[in-house]
């Protein structure tokens, strides 16, 4: 007879096309990466639940997290990776300061009011992919590093985790491996290394 497991874990993913794992299978993901690999050292989770679209700006986001009324607290942990879209539409980073303030603010209330639990992820930087190509790509990656800066600075200033996967990212321009078959988003590859990060960290929060 399989043994009980006492403690099975409730996680909540909030972001964009890269949250979902655009153009890869569902086990592919980053959450479900993350899941399998915490399982191995023994923190066993339920299927992450995610809130996400491709396509999302924070605005989105916070729209959906609004409209499904969540209960405070709702889950054990937290991940946030947003504001991809929010730069591809010019937006400022003025106004993404606001809405992921916003965002934060009620990540923390779903994890039980415990900030360590809140894992933010930087923006992956796309100008690397074949879809940039014939666009000032510089330019792309300067708005990608001041939407960063933005997003790092307020996960300092709640404490929040913060994992900064850019520069991870940003291999896909001598690895086309890391990249989706549409030539824009990221492959099984790729996020294997964001979920290894991610248990890693969840892992020593949970520890």
């Amino acid at each position: 007879m399989p043994v009980a497991r006492k403690n099975l874990y409730s996680w909540l993913a909030l972001g964009d096309s890269y949250t979902i794992g655009e153009s890869v299978e569902f086990a592919d993901r980053y959450p479900a990466q993350a899941v399998k690999l915490l399982a191995a050292d023994g923190i066993y989770f339920s299927e992450p639940e995610i809130i996400a679209q491709t396509g999302w700006t924070t605005s989105n986001l916070l729209k959906a997290i609004n409209e499904k009324k969540i209960p405070f607290p709702a889950y054990d942990m937290d991940s946030l990776l947003i504001g991809v879209n929010d730069q591809y539409q010019g937006r400022s980073p003025v106004e993404y300061r606001a809405q992921f303030n916003s965002l934060l603010q009620q990540s923390i209330q779903m994890a039980g009011d415990k900030p360590s639990h809140v894992i933010v992820l930087s923006i992956p930087d796309y100008s690397v992919t074949p879809y940039a190509r014939g666009i000032d790509t510089f330019y792309i990656s300067r708005q990608i590093d001041s939407f960063n800066t933005v997003s790092k600075e307020l996960a300092a200033s709640y404490k929040v985790q913060y994992l900064n996967i850019t520069a991870e990212s940003r291999k896909a321009s001598d690895d086309p491996d890391l990249l989706a078959g549409d030539g824009l988003h990221y492959s099984g590859k790729e996020y294997s290394v964001w979920a290894g990060r991610l248990a890693l960290t969840i892992g020593e929060i949970l520890k």
